[in-house]
């Protein structure tokens, strides 16, 4: 926990990130952006390539900058490139420079490990692999004009919805599995659980690459629900955007893998320590991510109550729990010729 004056202290540091382009809404998809100092002169010789899905950007470059103030990262610079989680994932395994790579979903890096790229025993650690997390979120126009209180809301007529496209994003296959959940782990049957997402389907109207994609479509004024993660619609308000999100009562916990590549060196590995160190949670948390050590920032700026911005949900649904593992539902749901999702996307003209 630190007061109000030390988060008025870190927000005015982290503002020389925006001043070096990485601002949390206009990042690229795909960057390639060197650390800088305040008079453009790179900082040292060791860089670090990080590659990662789109929504974790900005909190990246603020643990960047704070690790840049430490003995272990004074000499490091980094280039970075962001993107949908699975594109990304795939770009790594055909050839593209990574040191440490932070995906939406666990398949995107275990697709790493079955290519050799990343060890085996990546998840061992105590944080068995994850590095941020989340929950699932409605991010409603600004004072609700549709009255959305939950998962149910969503297939009404006059719902449009905007969500990430599930066969590049990860952030969409989160938001599918969440809407899946509340159905399915509350006593709906498959066939129920299906027909439900198919009605969502319906009433959705756009499906970009990315979550980051995704957010810039609906605050630039498509659909009037945007399924989405807690911490990108916490980082969207806190860029100026103005809506409304609901967390429902019944929500997934989102998990973020993040690992060293192999022949990464061993300042990739500090980095990575750092990431999950109190201060990189601390980091995470301000930056909208529930912090993993379960500490929980003073005031986070753009939540719906700055002061208890992580509210717990009723019923939290986890991967583990309620669909067992990434590779059993990988191939339920997302399999690119037989997954459910797959077949769903196509039959409602959404592919």
């Amino acid at each position: 926990m630190f007061s109000r004056a030390q988060f008025t202290s870190r927000l005015r540091r982290f503002a020389a990130v925006a001043a070096l382009g990485i601002s949390a809404l206009s990042i690229s998809a795909c960057s390639n952006i060197p650390a800088e100092d305040a008079s453009g002169t790179t900082q040292g010789a060791t860089t670090l390539q990080i590659v990662g899905y789109a929504v974790p950007a900005e909190a990246n470059a603020r643990i960047a900058q704070a690790w840049q103030q430490t003995d272990a990262g004074k000499d490091v610079t980094f280039q970075t490139s962001y993107g949908a989680s699975g594109d990304q994932s795939r770009n790594v395994l055909n050839g593209q420079p990574a040191d440490y790579v932070h995906f939406s979903v666990w398949s995107d890096v275990t697709r790493l490990v079955d290519g050799g790229l990343v060890a085996e025993d990546w998840a061992d650690g105590p944080n068995q692999g994850i590095v941020s997390q989340s929950v699932v979120v409605l991010a409603v126009r600004k004072g609700n004009p549709l009255g959305i209180t939950g998962w149910d809301d969503l297939t009404k007529p006059g719902v449009e919805i905007v969500t990430p496209n599930p066969a590049s994003s990860g952030a969409a296959r989160w938001n599918i599995l969440a809407a899946w959940a509340h159905i399915a782990a509350n006593g709906g049957t498959d066939e129920e659980a299906t027909e439900y997402l198919r009605k969502v389907f319906e009433n959705t109207v756009a499906l970009p690459g990315s979550g980051r994609d995704a957010t810039t479509a609906f605050t630039g004024g498509t659909g009037n629900v945007f399924i989405t993660y807690e911490n990108e619609a916490i980082l969207a308000r806190q860029s100026g955007q103005d809506f409304d999100y609901i967390v429902p009562d019944d929500t997934l916990l989102i998990q973020n893998p993040g690992a060293v590549l192999k022949d990464s060196g061993s300042k990739a590995q500090q980095w990575l320590d750092f990431v999950l160190s109190p201060t990189g949670q601390e980091i995470f948390g301000e930056a909208g991510f529930r912090p993993l050590d379960g500490s929980v920032p003073a005031e986070v700026v753009g939540a719906n109550d700055p002061a208890n911005p992580y509210p717990e949900p009723q019923r939290l649904f986890t991967v583990a729990d309620d669909f067992g593992s990434w590779d059993e539902l990988s191939t339920k749901f997302f399999d690119t010729d037989d997954g459910l999702i797959t077949k769903l996307l196509a039959q409602t003209g959404k592919s």
